[in-house]
């Protein structure tokens, strides 16, 4: 009972004390928790709504899809070659050694010009030798004719004499043309391309001493696929360019002239020659040259700029604009292409408005801001198109 008077009573005790701490605090928590709750609630669902409406913005580039016709073309890297039938190799005679060099490779020369000269004197012995082989045999070829005439020898004598004749004067024109071959003349106005003989060096007549080509009559070998040779017509338009790729200097409009038959065994590929009768400058023979193929052109084509496709994994994808101005990827199938644009066989349909230049920088959903500039065409020096910190979210 004691105890009990005590922890009841109004005197000053620690139990007493803690008893009413206790439920003062209970009685807070239990009229500020469902408030807590409440504004918990409202702020996720106040969070969730703001994270579905706002949407990034980003800068970049539209273009409406229209149908137009495309041709597409097939890439390939050539160099220029001297055309058949324009180009002079040049041997030896027959044995012998250089005396001089008068011209060196790349260098233009006439027709009848000097470019090389043999050691003459095994040519002159032997010119000697042969005439007068010559002059003996239609000596004595005369004396048989006259002796078989008045029946003093047999006549097969005197035929045997002449054929003697026919073949000293065959040596003997051999060995004139070999002293003239000796000093080696170019037959046609060209460019020296090879020059391979060397002051004082022995040579044969198996071995090419200089090469002399045309630069007025070139032709452009391009290498190709077997697969890709299939697909070209003799008489397709070929754009040249300089170097090997389509962005180098161009260099004029050429044509087929001839797909070969064979696989050159080296390089597996199979050449093409392409013939441009006019060019903004002069080809270099050996230079490097890209050519755009002509293979086919489709007069409806959905046509797109190649900055607005992306790749998908082993697909393509583009981002088509609503009415709204949000992007939407969607998947597309791939045609031909050429070095600015691609032909899309399936995904577009014209009228549809299509994200150009800041397709790489965009997502799926995105609000697309204009970007300045002329459509399709980044601005010079441009950045790719990011967020832009200044646009605002649109708000519900």
């Amino acid at each position: 009972m004691s105890g009990l008077k005590f922890f009841g009573s109004r005197a000053p005790g620690i139990p007493w004390r803690l008893r009413s701490a206790t439920r003062a605090l209970l009685l807070v928590l239990r009229l500020v928790s469902p408030l807590l709750l409440v504004a918990s609630c409202k702020g996720k669902a106040g969070g969730d709504d703001a994270d579905a409406t706002v949407k990034p913005v980003v800068n970049a580039q539209t273009a409406v899809v229209t149908p137009q016709a495309f041709t597409e073309t097939l890439g390939a890297i050539g160099t220029v070659a001297p055309r058949a039938g324009h180009v002079a190799t040049l041997m030896a005679p027959s044995a012998g050694r250089v005396s001089q060099v008068y011209v060196t490779t790349g260098q233009h020369v006439q027709a009848e010009q000097t470019l090389i000269e043999l050691d003459q004197a095994p040519f002159e012995a032997s010119l000697r030798s042969a005439e007068a082989s010559l002059a003996a045999a239609e000596k004595e070829n005369d004396r048989q004719q006259r002796l078989a005439q008045e029946g003093i020898v047999p006549r097969k004598d005197a035929d045997v004499a002449a054929a003697d004749v026919a073949k000293a004067r065959s040596d003997a024109d051999a060995a004139r043309r070999a002293s003239e071959l000796s000093t080696l003349k170019s037959p046609i106005a060209g460019v020296v391309t090879r020059m391979s003989a060397t002051l004082g060096a022995s040579v044969d007549p198996s071995q090419p001493l200089v090469e002399v080509s045309d630069p007025s009559a070139l032709d452009v070998i391009l290498s190709v696929t077997p697969t890709d040779a299939g697909r070209i017509q003799r008489g397709a338009r070929v754009q040249l360019s300089e170097g090997q790729s389509a962005g180098g200097e161009p260099l004029g409009v050429g044509a087929v002239a001839d797909i070969s038959g064979t696989v050159d065994s080296t390089s597996r590929s199979v050449p093409v020659r392409v013939q441009a009768s006019t060019t903004r400058r002069p080809l270099r023979i050996g230079e490097t040259v890209f050519g755009a193929i002509a293979l086919g052109t489709r007069p409806n084509a959905i046509v797109i700029p190649v900055d607005a496709l992306v790749p998908e994994g082993e697909g393509f994808k583009v981002f088509v604009v609503d009415a709204n101005g949000i992007a939407h990827e969607r998947d597309v199938k791939v045609g031909g292409k050429t070095s600015t644009s691609v032909e899309i066989t399936d995904g577009l349909k014209a009228g549809e408005r299509i994200v150009t230049y800041g397709a790489y920088g965009m997502q799926d959903s995105a609000k697309v801001a204009p970007l300045a500039g002329a459509p399709g065409t980044p601005p010079h020096g441009a950045p790719k198109a990011t967020p832009s910190p200044a646009a605002k979210p649109d708000t519900p």
